[in-house]
């Protein structure tokens, strides 16, 4: 799959699929970079075919979703597809159900429209603007570059976290869609999803960063949902891999089947349910020749309190090296913890807490600074 995904046009790259439609696992990604300068690169288009999958994918899709419940709903949605790869696919299946909806951005573009083609708040102003000044929306759905990422904005405007996203998503495909099977997320996502599995009496799988360890579950386990904080979900009965416009139809029949017509309605029944969620992630610069060596240090040291605050559990993720990059502190209370990450190619340590107010959740984040000096 040729590529830069959610990254400006510059990085644009090769993403490697497997056989089960999902990303390479370690071992094929080894073997592929134990390839590369080998040979010198070649142009040939004997091997290149030209093949739509459209109407399939489309067929598939329309097995997924019940357009039928958002038509009746009769909720209007404002789609951003970010000038990517989503085009009009959204509004195009929407049009064919007899469902309401528009799309800005529609035409793909090399530059992505001058945008960086990541559904975050930050990115989504248009869509945002037209939401708040018009009125007319149920919600909005962006997709990024490769349309495998879905940001959602309420009817007002304002962004619903990939966090709550993926909490209420959850809800709905175990406990309203009876979708059988477990839970899978990355070590990022709200521990919120712990209520929802136990509720439902499912098994909930924690993993590493990033999607290709949600992927391995997913073919190896009986998992009905994998989602990770940065709005790529997977779901089962599709593929083990991260689908936007899937995850954005599936949002709209979430609300349509709620009984609320706007999101912000819907949103706001749900923060009573489960409470509101509390986090932040930040990055910063570490320049120290340990970093790679900092985490298993740090797990090595045993710790069992952090600045007075009581470990309750302690989970280590371990690098396509096998070394411990990803180190993450749970504590007392209700979904309070904190996550430790070093990144394998840049100068940074990540760290990113959840905890019971955004106060609590800066106070974990300044004990995952502290730490990171003593080690």
């Amino acid at each position: 799959m040729i590529t830069a995904s959610h990254n400006p046009p510059q990085y644009n790259g090769i993403k490697f699929k497997g056989p089960y439609g999902g990303p390479f696992l370690t071992e094929e990604t080894h073997k592929i970079e134990s390839l590369l300068d080998k040979d010198e690169a070649k142009l040939s288009e004997v091997n290149v075919f030209l093949v739509d999958f459209t109407q399939g994918y489309i067929k598939q899709v329309e097995r997924l979703v019940d357009f039928n419940a958002v038509r009746i709903a009769g909720i209007n949605i404002l789609i951003d597809s970010m000038a990517g790869a989503g085009q009009r696919i959204i509004e195009d299946l929407l049009r064919k159900n007899n469902c309401s909806s528009k799309t800005i951005f529609e035409t793909a573009q090399s530059d992505f429209a001058s945008r960086q083609p990541e559904p975050i708040e930050k990115n989504l102003k248009p869509l945002s603007k037209e939401l708040k000044e018009s009125g007319l929306y149920s919600f909005g759905i962006a997709t990024d570059g490769d349309a495998d990422r879905v940001g959602i904005l309420m009817d007002n405007g304002e962004w619903l976290s990939a966090q709550e996203t993926i909490l209420y998503l959850a809800d709905f495909l175990v406990n309203q869609k009876s979708i059988s099977g477990g839970l899978v997320k990355t070590s990022s996502v709200s521990d919120k999803l712990i209520k929802v599995a136990k509720k439902a009496g499912r098994p909930l799988f924690n993993v590493q960063v990033g999607f290709k360890y949600i992927c391995e579950k997913m073919i190896t386990e009986d998992i009905a949902f994998g989602a990770e904080e940065s709005g790529g979900y997977g779901y089962k009965g599709h593929m083990p891999e991260r689908d936007g416009i899937l995850s954005g139809l599936l949002v709209a029949e979430m609300l349509s089947v709620s009984g609320y017509r706007k999101l912000s309605d819907f949103v706001n029944h749900k923060r009573r349910e489960f409470g509101p969620i509390y986090y932040n992630r930040i990055d910063l610069e570490y320049h120290n020749s340990n970093r790679i060596d900092l985490l298993p240090i740090l797990y090595a040291k045993k710790f069992d309190r952090i600045g007075g605050e009581k470990i309750t559990g302690v989970q280590t993720f371990l690098s396509s090296r096998e070394i411990i990059n990803g180190l993450k502190y749970t504590f007392e209370g209700d979904a309070r913890w904190l996550l430790i990450r070093a990144s394998e190619t840049e100068p940074l340590l990540r760290f990113y807490a959840e905890g019971s107010s955004d106060r609590d959740v800066s106070h974990l984040l300044e004990l995952g600074t502290n730490i990171t000096k003593i080690g």
